[in-house]
């Protein structure tokens, strides 16, 4: 079982979730549209309780190719000792194939450029409420490229009468992210880059055809030693995907 497979990693992301610190970089959930043939569009969805919201769009150009966007926008932590904001948008091109005897696994290549703005502000409660201590805000680009992996599930499962198809996949993202400019107080400071490894578990329901309930879990890895721009922040998100035009 694919399950069984993903559980030490699985473990070893929500170890990386609990010896986290704060980073100005929070993941964005990656597009995973898992084409199977040309005209294919996939349009997606994704939530979790920080209010971390992504969204993504493809289209499968041909039988082999297909274009994707993402886009991510998270608001936390107004009324609290720590804010955090971040927009991010991001967009690919990439190579897609069924595989196997039954043609029920599909591998996705993608890479592609996005770019962002985070503002972080550290405070401290007063009697007039909460008051920055050091506000962080940065613009950024990123390059990235990814591999998705999905598989379905030879038997069904039995859900409301009806038996719903399930499948799992993973997406494994390497991600370059520069700050383009970068400020602290107001005041303009060195300039940070890392390789971020970004793997990503999802596990989707079939509700009725095209329409799956999506669960993801990820984590991140930075390469490089940091001080603000570094490893800390995962990926637990409730969503919905939806694959338009897709063929038996």
């Amino acid at each position: 079982m694919i399950v069984k497979k993903l559980q030490p990693l699985i473990v070893l992301a929500i170890l990386f979730l609990l010896a986290s610190c704060s980073s100005i970089y929070m993941p964005n959930v990656p597009a995973t549209p898992m084409f199977r043939n040309q005209g294919e569009a996939y349009v997606s969805g994704h939530i979790n309780t920080q209010g971390n919201m992504s969204g993504s769009f493809g289209v499968a150009a041909t039988d082999h190719i297909a274009i994707i966007t993402n886009g991510s926008y998270i608001k936390s932590g107004i009324k609290s000792n720590e804010q955090f904001d971040q927009k991010l948008i991001e967009g690919g091109v990439g190579y897609f194939a069924k595989m196997g005897k039954d043609k029920k696994q599909i591998l996705e290549f993608y890479g592609g450029y996005g770019i962002g703005n985070t503002l972080n502000i550290d405070k401290r409660a007063s009697t007039m409420g909460f008051e920055a201590v050091e506000t962080r805000e940065m613009d950024f680009d990123k390059i990235f490229v990814q591999v998705n992996y999905s598989s379905t599930q030879k038997r069904k499962l039995n859900l409301f009468g009806n038996k719903r198809e399930l499948n799992y996949g993973t997406a494994i993202r390497l991600s370059r992210v520069g700050m383009t400019d970068f400020v602290v107080d107001g005041v303009g400071v060195q300039k940070e880059e890392n390789l971020f490894i970004e793997p990503v578990f999802f596990t989707r329901l079939e509700l009725f055809k095209g329409f799956q309930l999506q669960y993801t879990t990820g984590f991140n890895i930075g390469v490089v030693d940091n001080e603000y721009l570094k490893a800390g922040n995962s990926i637990f998100t409730l969503g919905v995907s939806y694959n338009l035009g897709q063929k038996k």
